[in-house]
């Protein structure tokens, strides 16, 4: 009996018996089939043995908006040797050409020998060590340029990995390939006299999928109830915040390294206008300075950033209400600059909560989050003491994941400490607790990189169980 093939198939076999080994793209080139009419082609090849598809995977690099920068105007240590090589030059000085460049550029220019700082009465003085060479970061950039080049094509790969973690320097983009190849069967039939004509009354009849919510949303949809079952109100803040409500409330020192553009995204000249009462700011001021000795800047506290928590929602809430008893959470997306990886992103979901109450304690707060983990169909739970800026005492809490057989951090907890609440005239303790969604999302849905929630993988987001 003739094999039954569809005139799809037949052409693509015909080229595929003339040319081996061709990717999607060269098919679609030399057929007039559509790319929908190809990859289907392609799977019904598949499925009766009569094709194998080889997948292969390309990265290429190019530059992002400050890599282009650096190519024209040099790295930042570059142009901090430039402005010492015809002799010492006073830190500020140096701060007020720089600007935001300044801590990298000395850090580097460190690393790699080039300066060297002393002190005097006054100031710090940065001189020149040696005159450097041409550095093999900087070599990657001029190789790259203004176009797109296949990452293998660069020598240095642990020159390439340093300026990945530059943000914005290396843009890295994935090409997948799919290779089609005819089975040694395929490769000797004769397409003009395959069958076309019949119906196979044994085919799969076309899929339907209904329509469904993303299971992230459904994992925060799941935790909203939990906190509203337990008794907490819900609230919300905007995504932009003030520095003064998302750093100087949480009583965060004003030169605190998470306060770098490394870390946190500003909005670029839009300063925050009554963000405040002057109560609240002069309460604030003087806590910094009784607590961190330094003289604080009201400018900086105006500088506009993207929440890097959702903490700062909490502390307003206070602020403006000051209740004497309160179980409130809010749930929300947060933005950190960070390096894309299979555990961070560079924004993401997170759920806080406050208990404020005039006897609450510690124990109280382990008993809320071991309830609430329950709730979630998490059970094996433990404390561990740690260090969080604002709160003291505070709390890791560990999970224990089953599948990978060891403990996981989840949440960070603990009571505010009094230089967070005690502007604002709260007075009684205020227990507190925070952490990211997705990272719960991935214990349910057995996930081992935070990234696959944000893929589009429609085959895993149709068949992932809807209950877990």
């Amino acid at each position: 009996m003739s094999q039954v093939l569809h005139p799809i198939e037949k052409t693509m076999i015909k080229l595929l018996q003339s040319e081996k080994n061709l990717t999607e793209q060269q098919i679609i080139e030399k057929t007039e089939l559509s790319p929908d009419q190809i990859r289907r082609g392609i799977e019904w090849l598949k499925l009766k043995n009569l094709a194998l598809v080889m997948e292969s995977e390309k990265f290429f690099l190019s530059l992002g908006k400050n890599g282009l920068a650096a190519k024209q105007d040099g790295l930042p240590e570059r142009k901090l040797v430039n402005l010492v090589a015809n002799g010492p030059v006073p830190f500020d000085d140096l701060r007020k050409k720089l600007l935001e460049d300044m801590n990298v550029a000395i850090a580097n220019a460190k690393k790699n020998n080039w300066i060297e700082i002393t002190k005097n009465e006054s100031t710090s003085i940065v001189s020149l060590k040696q005159k450097p060479d041409q550095t093999s970061e900087e070599k990657i950039l001029v190789q790259i340029g203004e176009g797109k080049i296949p990452q293998d094509q660069v020598s240095d790969q642990s020159a390439l990995e340093s300026l990945k973690k530059r943000p914005d320097y290396i843009i890295l983009e994935s090409i997948k390939t799919k290779t089609l190849a005819l089975s040694e069967h395929a490769k000797s039939i004769d397409v003009e006299s395959a069958d076309s004509g019949a119906i196979d009354v044994e085919a799969d009849v076309p899929r339907v999928y209904a329509a469904r919510t993303h299971p992230l949303k459904d994992t925060i949809n799941e935790i909203r109830e939990v906190f509203v079952s337990l008794g907490f109100s819900e609230i919300s803040g905007n995504f932009a915040q003030p520095s003064f409500w998302n750093f100087d409330a949480l009583f965060t020192p004003q030169d605190h390294p998470a306060r770098e553009m490394q870390d946190t995204f500003y909005i670029k000249d839009k300063l925050a206008q009554g963000f405040a009462t002057p109560s609240q700011i002069k309460q604030v001021s003087d806590s910094h300075k009784k607590g961190w000795k330094y003289s604080w800047s009201q400018d900086t506290a105006k500088k506009m950033v993207l929440r890097t928590h959702t903490t700062c929602v909490t502390i307003k809430y206070l602020a403006e209400n000051k209740p004497s008893e309160a179980r409130v959470f809010s749930l929300g997306r947060v933005f950190r600059n960070e390096k894309v990886s299979y555990k961070h992103l560079v924004e993401f979901n997170q759920v806080e909560g406050i208990v404020v109450g005039k006897n609450v304690s510690l124990r109280d707060l382990m008993g809320i989050q071991t309830e609430f983990y329950k709730k979630m169909g998490l059970n094996k739970i433990k404390f561990w003491p740690t260090f969080f800026p604002y709160t003291e005492p505070s709390l890791q809490t560990m999970v224990y994941n089953d599948r990978l057989q060891k403990w996981v951090e989840l949440f960070g907890m603990g009571i505010f400490r009094p230089e967070v609440t005690k502007p604002f005239g709260i007075t009684k303790p205020v227990l507190a607790w925070g952490g990211g969604i997705e990272r719960i999302a991935m214990l349910k849905y057995g996930l081992d990189d935070v990234r696959e929630f944000y893929n589009n993988n429609l085959n895993w987001l149709r068949n992932v169980p809807k209950c877990q």
